[in-house]
């Protein structure tokens, strides 16, 4: 487990650099680009994120999805465990919360992330199989453990960044789906959910 945390450091420091290298045109170019294909998710209910920093994507992902006529949840920060969700009305309903993370004003939705159909989770990579890398924190691996059995587990990422092989713990939830700028939708293998 030591070497497998050394290789997901490696490979976090690897991404964030990448990240805050690009351009903020190109940045711009690819939130625009998910956003397009984020809106072509056909699902009532879809937790989301709001992206922060260099995170692919951006509000007008979220918007896409709601123009598509979803209703968006997004994560409430709380205390280190399974994530709250609140639903997200538009810009205007978001304050800053812990973190200073940008969440919805309105109040937590008991089990929330058990409505959505689909689940768009944030991820520094992921690889063909569906391993996710993210954060280190555990936040969405806690969570996604309530989410529907049918829901669509969608790591959002540049292209980059969908990769053949990452470094897997047997906490990690894999993904059914990666969404990049340019190649939209990928389905994941060697996955046996969806």
């Amino acid at each position: 487990m030591a070497q497998q945390q050394r290789d997901k450091r490696s490979w976090r420091a690897e991404i964030l650099a990448r990240r805050k290298a690009l351009p903020v045109e190109a940045r711009a170019a690819e939130a625009a680009a998910l956003a397009v294909h984020a809106g072509a998710l056909a699902a009532d209910w879809v937790c989301a994120y709001v992206p922060v920093g260099s995170e692919p994507g951006s509000l007008a992902m979220l918007d896409a999805l709601r123009a598509g006529g979803a209703r968006v949840l997004l994560p409430v920060t709380g205390e280190p465990g399974p994530l709250e969700w609140a639903e997200y009305t538009g810009p205007e309903g978001l304050r800053r919360g812990r973190f200073g993370l940008a969440e919805p004003d309105g109040p937590p939705i008991a089990n929330g992330i058990t409505m959505a159909a689909a689940i768009l989770v944030p991820a520094l990579a992921v690889d063909r199989r569906g391993v996710r890398l993210g954060r280190g924190a555990g936040y969405y691996d806690r969570s996604l453990n309530a989410a529907r059995a049918d829901a669509r587990l969608i790591a959002v990422v540049r292209d980059d960044e969908l990769v053949d092989h990452l470094p897997e713990e047997s906490h990690d939830h894999r993904m059914g789906w990666a969404l990049t700028p340019n190649g939209g939708p990928h389905r994941l293998g060697e996955h046996t959910g969806n």
